[in-house]
């Protein structure tokens, strides 16, 4: 009778399991296949996102890899949304809210079906960190294959990224440039399969799983079109096998430190702000609490390496021929990073980056001619944010280091946009936009069509831009998103007023409203939260569940505080 050493023995193995055994065989399978691990592949496979629909060609090279180390490979698929196809409407709504979905859904399959091992195929923003998330929960031996950066789209021979069609639309309703040559733009930036070519968060989230030990070593940045991203998958594949029979779990080998690690990665590529939530709701499944603290000292302590868009001049295909991840870990160093963490096939980095280096200087720098000499993110506080806010000060103008400028409140998003396309915002002015946080939004929007009108309209050097909501890891300029508390908890940004000063001030980690305590109190005092109904039904229990941003925006369990 079948019996085998894995966890999927309580599906398959004694007597008790003949009607369990008969569906498999249904599939088409034999006992030789039934006594294999079995090994999950979870695909975000979908037609309607290009940085996923290559991956179910991924998937049959990673299958192939299962086959060959001896698994039996089961594929299925969960959900994956488009951020840019969401940007500006309501659908950007259940962006942030899709990855409690992903995590659960994946928890359900795999928990259900008692599989021994995972390989999780994501290449975009909240799909990667979803999945990580459901790594760390199931703690179950895996492996992550990125589906890897789209090549660079060109525009009369310059290359462009996404957000630059965005900012362009400002230009178009300006009359600087026309509707003819506005349209070819449109269908030249992206260039087929893969993630958007920056520094967005579909690809710092990538990066960062090479880190974290959950993707081998060069997966993050290996193009979606390269056949190297093939060779990867197979080899994670044959890899996952060897970790169940191993039985070599995410939690025996990645702790505080490990994240810790990514966190220094995170601010050496100028990542973005977004994994200010990701790492730790990723962390949270772990079992570690990442802080504010921990991105304020990553931030100040770390160096950044990486000239990538858009905190550089360069794509994710020029970081690659670069030497990618591994390059930028080897740069940082022992004295930045610690070494004798392991990565997901067990080597353990300091062995990894032997004789490793940067290829380009230019696109990926050195710790004697860094790119700037602190990290890509920068956390503020002050009394328009006791808890902490954001910014990516590898993408703002030194100028706009500290500002000081009349506040010009909206509380939603369009609102906004339609300020600055109607030339109501000038410079100087700091643009307010409140209400669009995790609970208040719902689902916590990002704000790139305000972000990028701000810049096609020639703001982006004199105008701030602050919001309890979030930002596109392609936002640049002086944008401060994740002020916590939100407008909607009461937060002191729903007190502020139109003309009121607001500073920010870069270099002392300050984000300040000029009024004094007793009228920020008496504020306070007569606040009464505007109606925000939702009638999605979902969204109604996000906002009722959903923690602070600074905690994750995760879904808690109802046992914990």
């Amino acid at each position: 009778m079948l019996s085998k050493p894995y966890r999927s023995n309580e599906t398959v193995g004694g007597p008790e399991r003949s009607g369990n055994r008969t569906y498999l065989y249904g599939l088409g399978l034999d006992e030789e296949n039934l006594k294999r691990p079995f090994i999950g592949i979870v695909n975000s496979w979908s037609q309607i996102h290009p940085g996923h629909v290559h991956l179910r060609d991924v998937a049959a090279a990673v299958a192939e890899g299962i086959l060959i180390a001896g698994g039996q490979p089961f594929e299925f698929n969960t959900i994956g949304i488009c951020d840019g196809i969401t940007q500006g409407h309501s659908g950007m709504k259940y962006v942030l809210p899709s990855r409690e979905i992903i995590t659960d859904s994946i928890e359900v399959m795999a928990g259900a079906h008692n599989l021994d091992g995972l390989v999780f195929l994501a290449g975009c923003d909240k799909i990667v960190p979803a999945m990580a998330r459901a790594a760390g929960r199931l703690n179950l031996p895996c492996v992550f294959v990125t589906g890897g950066p789209a090549r660079p789209g060109f525009y009369h021979g310059k290359g462009y990224a996404g957000y630059e069609v965005r900012e362009a639309s400002a230009k178009l309703l300006a009359g600087e440039i026309s509707e003819e040559d506005f349209c070819e733009m449109e269908q030249c930036v992206c260039s087929g399969p893969g993630s958007c070519p920056m520094m967005g968060t579909a690809n710092t989230m990538s990066c960062l799983m090479e880190p974290l030990g959950l993707a081998l070593p060069g997966c993050g940045t290996v193009h979606a079109t390269e056949a190297k991203k093939l060779r990867i998958a197979r080899r994670s594949g044959e890899l996952v096998v060897d970790l169940v029979k191993k039985n070599r779990r995410p939690k025996d080998y990645i702790d505080r430190e490990t994240f810790l690690n990514a966190l220094k990665v995170d601010m050496a590529i100028g990542g973005s702000t977004n994994s200010a939530i990701h790492l730790p709701a990723i962390a949270y499944e772990f079992g570690v609490k990442l802080t504010q603290d921990d991105f304020d000292e990553a931030g100040r302590n770390t160096p950044h390496l990486v000239n990538v868009r858009p905190s550089g001049k360069y794509t994710l295909w020029e970081l690659d021929l670069a030497g990618g991840i591994p390059a930028v870990i080897a740069e940082l160093g022992p004295d930045h990073f610690n070494m004798n963490k392991e990565a997901v096939n067990g080597a353990v980095w300091g062995e990894i980056t032997k004789g490793v280096h940067s290829y380009d200087t230019d696109v990926l720098t050195t710790l004697d001619n860094p790119l700037h000499e602190d990290g890509g993110l920068c956390v503020l506080k002050g009394n328009l944010a006791p808890e902490g806010c954001i910014i990516k000060k590898s993408a703002v103008h030194p100028d706009m280091y500290f500002h000081t400028g009349p506040a010009r409140p909206f509380d939603c998003e369009e609102d906004a946009v339609a300020a600055i396309r109607a030339g109501k915002i000038h410079p100087g002015d700091v643009v307010v936009i409140r209400y669009e946080g995790p609970k208040g939004g719902p689902g916590m929007r990002e704000m790139l069509t305000a972000t990028t009108t701000l810049v096609g309209s020639g703001l982006g050097t004199t105008t701030a831009l602050i919001t309890d909501g979030r930002f596109s890891g392609s936002t640049r300029g002086p944008c401060v998103g994740h002020i916590s508390p939100e407008a909607y908890a009461g937060g002191p940004i729903a007190l502020v007023e139109e003309g009121d000063l607001i500073t920010l001030d870069i270099p002392g980690r300050r984000l300040q409203l000029e009024i004094s305590d007793e009228e920020l109190a008496a504020r306070k005092a007569r606040f009464v939260r505007p109606e925000r109904p939702v009638e999605s039904s979902y969204l109604a229990r996000y906002r009722e569940w959903v923690s602070g941003v600074w905690e994750g925006a995760v879904f808690k369990r109802p046992d914990e505080s």
